[in-house]
């Protein structure tokens, strides 16, 4: 009778009267071997772009605005890439983080510069809360299935760093 008791009033004393949550946080920031987070997004040629709809090609997400002299300054090697890999399937997207730029600046940077690959509009912020934006630009590497095989967050990327990259997605390596 005295273990029953003593064991019953060890039981009541160490229980835990507030559990711990199931959750263990945030998600991890997107980086290497992660998928990239999800987002749809509306361009400056009014078509709505899907992450998740471009599986099955290689992706290079870069968060700019026109503001930051980084994004300026290696926009037009993103470009020169663009052109050069885009017959390969490589898709290129310049999210705009327009909720911290605006859709004039950013149309009048795509002008200036001569962009051709799609401009996403990240009017509220969810893509830069996502993909949690520390800088920029950030830029993401983006294999065929979805996942992320490099992150470059600052910059300017030279032009050679970038086709470096890239070649890395399209040879799978």
């Amino acid at each position: 009778m005295v273990v029953l008791v003593l064991g019953s009033a060890w039981t009541l004393a160490s229980r835990d009267a507030d559990p711990a949550p199931t959750s263990v946080g945030a998600p991890p920031s997107p980086r290497q071997g992660f998928s990239a987070p999800e987002f749809s997004l509306e361009a400056l040629d009014g078509s709505v772009v899907t992450l998740s709809e471009l599986r099955g090609q290689p992706v290079v997400v870069n968060l700019w605005a026109s503001w930051c002299l980084p994004c300026q300054k290696e926009m037009p090697a993103f470009e020169r890439a663009y052109e050069d890999y885009k017959d390969t399937g490589l898709l290129i997207l310049g999210v705009n983080l327009t909720a911290q730029d605006s859709e004039a600046a950013a149309r009048a940077f795509v002008a200036e510069h001569g962009l051709t690959f799609p401009i996403l509009l990240d009017r509220d912020g969810k893509a830069a809360r996502a993909y949690q934006v520390m800088g920029l630009p950030s830029t993401y590497f983006v294999d065929r299935d979805g996942i992320i095989q490099s992150v470059v967050v600052g910059g300017p990327l030279s032009e050679a760093s970038i086709r470096s990259r890239i070649e890395d997605l399209l040879t799978g390596s």
